[in-house]
């Protein structure tokens, strides 16, 4: 496992951009699994008033106190405007998650300065791992991925 991916795991407070209205939306899944963990998870997006019960902010920046880090689901290309505004909060640490980057999003990432995880499940490694995402971090390890 990288050093940015530890780094990022072991945050505490955790912005989580890609909730949606659909239960369906993997994005939901990964607040509620992280929620679970014991994280302080922040559900970002920009018409939504409370998700999971919990408050929903419209940007990063609205965000009080600020979070540790960003974790961004959503498509490829809503991600750079998302840097910037992470950027811009002075938030440092940022996931994307598998399908939302793209090999120019981790470039410019890179180019601002960020500590950028990317082409990774975080549901892999943030602990505890368990059913699916424990075999999946299993495969990796065999391949040499992990």
């Amino acid at each position: 496992m990288n050093q940015a991916i530890k780094n990022f795991v072991q945050l505490k407070r955790i912005a989580v951009i890609g909730v949606s209205r659909s239960d369906t939306k993997f994005g939901n899944s990964i607040y509620k699994e992280l929620k679970g963990k014991g994280y302080e998870v922040v559900a970002v997006h920009p018409t939504l008033e409370l998700f999971d019960n919990d408050r929903c902010y419209k940007t990063i920046s609205e965000i009080d106190p600020k979070v540790d880090g960003v974790f961004i689901n959503v498509k490829k290309e809503k991600v750079k405007p998302i840097l910037d505004e992470a950027h811009q909060a002075g938030v440092k640490n940022v996931w994307l998650q598998q399908g939302s980057e793209s090999p120019e999003t981790v470039q410019y990432g890179n180019s601002l300065g960020l500590n950028l995880v990317s082409g990774g499940c975080i549901m892999m490694y943030a602990e505890p791992v368990d059913s699916v995402h424990s075999f999946h971090r299993w495969i990796w390890r065999l391949i040499k991925k992990y």
